[in-house]
């Protein structure tokens, strides 16, 4: 049975959950959203930090954590940004890595989100 997680992110305005759990696995889905719940107007490495640590928030309130991270998924706006959202990523995981998908996308749908990520955890692992 599915169960939305209470994650202290700030409420989605669209019909989605941050974070929903099904037996061990937690699915989440995160982009650089502040506590205000709007987007932050900054550039790729700052919005990716933030999209991270609305992750890693997530997993914890989830009961799950980084180091659980199966697979992720990875949406830009632009293929310029991988190799600094790469940097960034290598400050949240460490090897080995979860399996990842990065895809250049046409467009997102909050205005001046550049990134925008899925990832898969177990739980109490």
């Amino acid at each position: 049975m599915r169960q939305t997680v209470e994650t202290g992110l700030p409420a989605p305005a669209q019909p989605f959950a941050w974070a929903t759990r099904i037996g061990d696995l937690v699915f989440t889905t995160h982009g650089p959203v502040q506590a205000d719940g709007s987007i932050l107007p900054a550039g790729i490495e700052a919005q990716a930090r933030l999209t991270l640590d609305n992750l890693k928030q997530a997993l914890e309130k989830s009961g799950s954590s980084l180091a659980n991270v199966a697979q992720v998924q990875i949406f830009l706006l632009d293929v310029a940004d991988m190799a600094p959202v790469d940097r960034v990523y290598r400050e949240y995981f460490e090897p080995p890595y979860p399996t990842r998908a990065s895809l250049v996308v046409a467009g997102l749908v909050a205005p001046g989100m550049r990134i925008e990520l899925t990832a898969i955890a177990a739980v109490g692992r």
